[in-house]
């Protein structure tokens, strides 16, 4: 092809060196887009190519323009009449549009509290050498303003300050796909036929941000010196909202989640979700009631809220989602309960349920749940179609004296770079070009499945909260705020200017949402009679259960063999590896009772038989599908073509839903995920398993915050199982402990479930009973590691078909109950050690029993397994993890009231430690010796 260059342009002159770029932008509009260049250059470049593809790269071109060109007139010159001098001008022109596209954004009108920074120079024609003279000049617009070909650049200039500099800075140039540039350059550079509003549609506009003002200063006159984090400088996120779920009715869209901090919300609850302003006003009193299933509860800028909203194309239900002060942690919540939802409403699930994240700009740019979540939007696990979102940019976070201090970044909202989003910045103070950008939000994110960002640049009137004065960090800001006119009285002026309406009618229109707020009444659009969301009561026959109400957990033999004959049916020509096809094996041989049962098989099983019993099944984390310890296999992959098959989805066609997926390297966006997806969708078993147990600790937040306190905050349900390794195996700090002790110090009122599981039998019925029981509660698993494979740690076809889930397991050696002096109970790995120990000293007086779950504590079976031993003398609590850690701080006191006041009580196990486990493996092996020594003989001497 370069040969075809040399004999293109041996002979233009005007292809000088500083002529090059304007071809250069030819040649790539051209790559782009060939109907976008004049006829004569298509034909040119089209030479080039031989009718090859298009997409060659074009810096070998760029490079040789300026290496060829001569100074004898050539074929350019002639083409479309150009000069040397014209060309050098219009290719001036060209990489003016361009960098108006791209850096149009800096110098825009979008900080109502006006600009700090001074403007690029490069955003000067003058910086191009274009000057006054070119200005009535025609130039070549290219694909600009809908497809007008040439204006005189006074005209360009004009109308590029109008789309990108004036209240809208359009973020998008960094998006490399380019079928989505062009249609953001189309729908943006067509804007002033958008940006004609309707003068009814003016007046709703003055009336929402009537509201939006209005129960501000509401509040503030009514509850003197009460915290509410209140909206006020931020009212256009009512605007933004209430075109959201309009405009998203409009779409077909039938159920939006959103979620937000504290920040407005008080202002969205009752203005965007309808709640009554009474039942508000009674949350400030302090007379009003705690929901259903909550018992502590939760401030009022925490609480969440649903209603369905009618729209032009039928009734939205609207969902509000909990937030604690976590401020972005819901961001993940929400997505998960979206995700449930669009399963739930099958193949069209993304176009008829949307999620919308609300955001503050501090925590937008610096809490990194944020970037989490934005790279999970597009992963086959995580998908939701693209999220909305909004930021709610206060240009200053809590009481930050620098805003230098808040971020690295130019924008709070480049984070959302990472994937390519496009951002819009909007000025807050003009609600019109709100209008435009939401919908252009909306429409970006139904057309093309991806999130997009509209950054609200708003300001703060008060404080952090209404008590706090920030002029005290904040002089210069506050200054200026003090003097700024409200957002509503500027938009009133404006249509009383324009003639929309008159300043009586403004009055009154404020006078009239007083007196609704005074009577308490709905003040937002028509809450509708929710009777039509079919699952707003899906959760009420979990309600006030118990945790050992009876259920059958076990499954006929008939049931097991299927499902396991079902997994073992592969697709022709799907070729396994080797270690994997000697598992397949080793479960055709357990089916069929010829070989005892392990881990792998056992549990697969409980995916399986609850898939045929029509519940659904969700297995994420990272490397599940195999097992980080290489147990389950769950997904198979082709070793000759690297696809994969997943037999538990094709065991039957009336099935269940089976889920499973190996997510990405994430620990606090993919647990609050599933939780999210766990609290709306009862019937499915939701799995988050951590690569090992302590990987949970990088979701702390949503452990402490949603797992463990969500029911009793807010009467949150949710079935929310974690699968977390854990077991003493010389493996260092880092990869021993599930920090079990953390888990039990968050239980009360029975608000979790904490097992440690110890055979296959044990994990099947524990399954299977997390669903098959009407009741949801969250299950926290202490899985194993070495057990998955320990000869010991095996169950029997019977232990499925006839068993349960046993939360005590008492002696399994045939000892004489009267000879019994010392009863050990035990949880987890060191139950196999302890019992090897015993058997190989032959030690008759010495029973060990486990403790299979130790919350809600099983203190009727436990007693009754003590019963059985009259001569007791000493109950010994043995375990692997430091006396600081692990179950006994934490369960002694049920040791004492089920034990006679004869019986002493003492602990066996590592002496306190402030890391887990040592990182030297000899060193482990001798302390696992002495835990066994001291439980069965009192002290590692043996004595």
């Amino acid at each position: 092809m370069m040969s075809n260059l040399l004999k293109l342009f041996q002979d233009s002159s005007s292809l000088q060196g500083s002529n090059a770029s304007f071809i250069e932008n030819l040649y790539e509009q051209f790559l782009d887009d060939p109907e976008s260049v004049e006829p004569s250059w298509q034909k040119e470049f089209t030479a080039i190519h031989h009718g090859t593809t298009y997409e060659t790269p074009h810096s070998p071109v760029v490079k040789r323009f300026a290496q060829l060109a001569i100074k004898s007139q050539g074929r350019l010159a002639q083409l479309q009449g150009f000069t040397e001098e014209s060309v050098k001008k219009q290719a001036a022109v060209s990489r003016l549009i361009n960098h108006y596209r791209v850096r149009g954004h800096q110098i825009a009108n979008s900080n109502p509290l006006g600009k700090t920074t001074p403007p690029p120079p490069d955003m000067d024609a003058a910086y191009y050498g274009l000057s006054e003279p070119d200005m009535e000049t025609l130039f070549d617009t290219g694909t600009l303003f809908g497809g007008v070909d040439r204006l005189p650049l006074r005209a360009i200039i004009a109308n590029l300050t109008e789309i990108y500099c004036g209240s809208i800075g359009s973020e998008y140039m960094h998006i490399v796909d380019t079928h989505i540039r062009r249609w953001l350059i189309s729908r943006l550079e067509s804007s002033k036929i958008n940006l004609i509003l309707e003068p009814e549609k003016k007046h709703w506009l003055l009336k929402l941000l009537t509201a939006a003002e209005g129960i501000e200063s509401h509040l503030h006159h009514r509850f003197v010196g009460q915290k509410r984090f209140s909206l006020e400088g931020g009212e256009a996120l009512i605007l933004i909202l209430d075109e959201l779920i309009q405009g998203s009715g409009d779409k077909g869209v039938k159920e939006i989640v959103m979620g937000m901090a504290h920040r407005g919300r008080l202002n969205v609850l009752v203005n965007i979700l309808g709640k009554s302003p009474a039942s508000l006003f009674d949350e400030f009193a302090g007379t009003s009631m705690l929901l259903p299933g909550a018992r502590s509860g939760d401030v009022k800028y925490h609480m969440g809220f649903s209603s369905d909203i009618a729209t032009p194309g039928g009734p939205v239900h609207l969902t509000l989602a909990f937030n604690p002060s976590h401020l972005e942690i819901i961001n993940p919540v929400v997505e998960g309960s979206v995700k449930a939802r669009q399963d739930r409403a099958g193949e069209n699930g993304i176009s008829t349920v949307i999620p919308i994240l609300i955001h503050g700009d501090a925590a937008f740019s610096g809490q990194g749940i944020v970037m989490e979540t934005l790279n999970m939007s597009q992963t086959r696990a995580f998908f939701t179609g693209g999220t909305v979102h909004i930021v709610i940019n206060n240009q200053i976070g809590f009481t930050t004296s620098n805003p230098a201090d808040a971020r690295s970044t130019l924008y709070c909202t480049d984070v959302a770079s990472m994937i390519q989003a496009p951002v819009f910045h909007v000025n807050g103070d003009d609600p019109e070009a709100v209008i435009f950008v939401t919908k252009l939000a909306l429409d970006y994110r139904m057309t093309f499945n991806k999130d997009v960002v509209i950054d609200l640049i708003c300001y703060r009137r008060l404080g952090h909260n209404e008590a706090d004065d920030p002029a005290a960090t904040q002089p210069g800001m506050y200054k200026k705020i003090r003097k700024h006119k409200t957002t509503r009285t500027l938009y009133a002026q404006k249509l009383i200017n324009d003639g929309i309406i008159n300043a009586e009618q403004s009055a009154t229109m404020e006078q009239d949402y007083q007196k609704l707020l005074e009577a308490g009444q709905v003040v937002s659009r028509p809450v509708l009679d929710s009777s039509s969301y079919s699952y707003t009561n899906q959760w009420n026959q979990y309600l006030n259960k118990s945790w050992d109400i009876p259920c059958n957990t076990a499954i006929s033999l008939d049931q097991l063999r299927f499902c396991n004959d079902r997994m073992q049916r592969l697709p022709a020509g799907f070729e396994i590896h080797p270690r994997v096809a000697k598992v397949m094996e080793n479960r055709l041989k357990m089916a069929a009772g010829a070989m005892p049962i392990d881990w792998g098989f056992a549990e697969n099983m409980a995916y399986a038989s609850l898939l045929l019993e029509k519940f659904h099944v969700r297995l994420t984390g990272q490397d599940v599908g195999r097992g980080t310890f290489v147990h389950r296999h769950a997904v198979l992959h082709n070793q000759l073509n690297n696809k994969t098959y997943t037999p538990i989805k094709h065991l039957d066609k009336d099935q269940g839903r089976a889920q499973i997926f190996d997510s990405l390297l994430s620990e606090a966006g993919v647990l609050g995920f599933e939780y999210g997806y766990s609290t709306t969708m009862p019937n499915t078993l939701v799995i988050w398993e951590a690569q090992f147990g302590d990987f949970a600790n990088g979701a702390q937040v949503v452990i402490d915050q949603f797992i463990s306190s969500g029911e009793t905050k807010w009467g949150r349900l949710c079935g929310l199982v974690m699968l977390l390794p854990h077991g003493f195996e010389g493996q260092g700090p880092e990869h021993s402990s599930a920090r079990l002790e953390r888990y039990l110090q968050l239980c009360a009122e029975h608000n979790i479930q904490v097992c440690n599981p110890t055979t296959p039998a044990q994990i099947f019925h524990l399954l299977r009973r997390q669903l098959i029981r009407s009741y949801r509660k969250p299950l926290i698993v202490m899985s194993p590691k070495s057990l998955l494979r320990h000869k010991l740690a095996v169950s029997t076809l019977e232990d499925l078909t006839d068993g349960k889930f046993q939360p005590v397991i008492g002696e399994q050696d045939n000892i004489n109950p009267k000879k019994v002096t010392r009863f050990i109970l035990c949880a987890g790995k060191v139950y196999f050690d302890l019992l090897e120990a015993r058997r190989q000293d032959n030690l008759q007086h010495v029973v060990i029993a486990r403790l299979e779950q130790l919350y809600p504590f099983p203190d009727k079976l436990l007693k009754l397994e003590l019963a059985k031993y009259p001569h007791l003398k000493d109950f010994i609590w043995c375990q692997e993890e430091p006396q600081n850690q692990g179950a006994w701080h934490q369960s002694k006191h049920h040791f004492t009231d089920s034990l006679q006041a004869r019986i002493s009580i003492t602990y066996a196990g590592r002496e306190a430690s402030a890391a887990p486990a040592v990182g030297k493996f000899h060193v482990h092996i001798e302390q696992q010796k002495a835990v066994v020594q001291s439980a069965l003989y009192g002290d590692p001497s043996g004595k």
